[in-house]
């Protein structure tokens, strides 16, 4: 009896400690038996028939896939260089493992292939202005595909667009004239109000009797010539009728 005893235990071991399985919180057990699908274990301490069955672990949380730089022409068909970044995360675990192989690595290349065709299809002015859109545009294509894989595509980011050296120069050219255009109006605009100003100062000393003459004198007054200098200012028609009234209204 000792020697049955001896296997039973031996056995029991092998068989029954040796198969249990921890499934983590962030995970789902896909179960084969002899090759076949039989169900997908939940979080918690499982057991597996050693040699009969196998337990493939499958992290349901968001994954996170960058997409190296990729070259794409635009529809204007210019050259550039963008990399973007994925986020997906898988619903069903079973369709992940049975339906595609390297579900990780299929999610990237048909990322890639996404942002490519619709790129191609905008022009540059649009993917600089619109990035976000694209973004989402691409997201819904690959998300659409992925659903039978038992993936969520839950985001796709567009990182960088990197254009060529004789776009930037081009760019940054028009960018420098659009400001000298701006400033060129904006300066033109205070010049019409400063003209609009002067016109109504000279109006309101013109009406009032001695007042071009008082800032006649006043500027006169201003004025700091140098010694070995001599200041010849001529004095308007205006100033002298000015003047005359400002005499006879202290004679008066």
């Amino acid at each position: 009896m000792e020697p049955i005893l001896l296997i039973l235990i031996f056995l029991f071991i092998v068989f029954g400690l040796g198969g249990l399985r921890v499934v983590n919180q962030y995970e789902r057990g896909v179960i084969l038996t002899l090759g076949k699908y039989t169900g997908t274990y939940e979080p918690g301490l499982r057991w597996i028939f050693i040699g009969i069955q196998n337990i493939i672990k499958v992290d349901i949380r968001i994954t996170t896939i960058d997409i190296p730089r990729q070259e794409a022409i635009t529809m204007d068909n210019v050259p550039v260089g963008i990399n973007a970044v994925v986020y997906f995360k898988v619903l069903k675990a079973e369709d992940a493992i049975l339906k595609v192989e390297n579900y990780s690595y299929a999610v990237s290349q048909y990322a890639l292939a996404a942002l490519r065709d619709i790129i191609g299809g905008v022009e540059l002015d649009t993917l600089l202005a619109e990035r976000e859109k694209i973004a989402v545009d691409i997201k819904k294509v690959v998300d659409e595909e992925t659903d039978a894989w038992g993936i969520d595509v839950t985001a796709i980011k567009i990182q960088d667009v990197e254009l060529p050296a004789g776009m930037k120069r081009a760019m940054a050219a028009q960018a420098e004239s659009e400001r000298e255009k701006r400033a060129i109006i904006i300066k033109a605009g205070g010049e019409v109000k400063a003209a609009e100003n002067l016109q109504r100062a000279a109006e309101i000393l013109g009406a009032t009797p001695g007042g071009l003459s008082l800032r006649t004198l006043g500027t006169i007054e201003k004025l700091q010539p140098d010694p070995s200098k001599t200041v010849i200012f001529a004095l308007p028609v205006e100033v002298l009728e000015g003047l005359k009234s400002l005499t006879s209204s202290k004679k008066v």
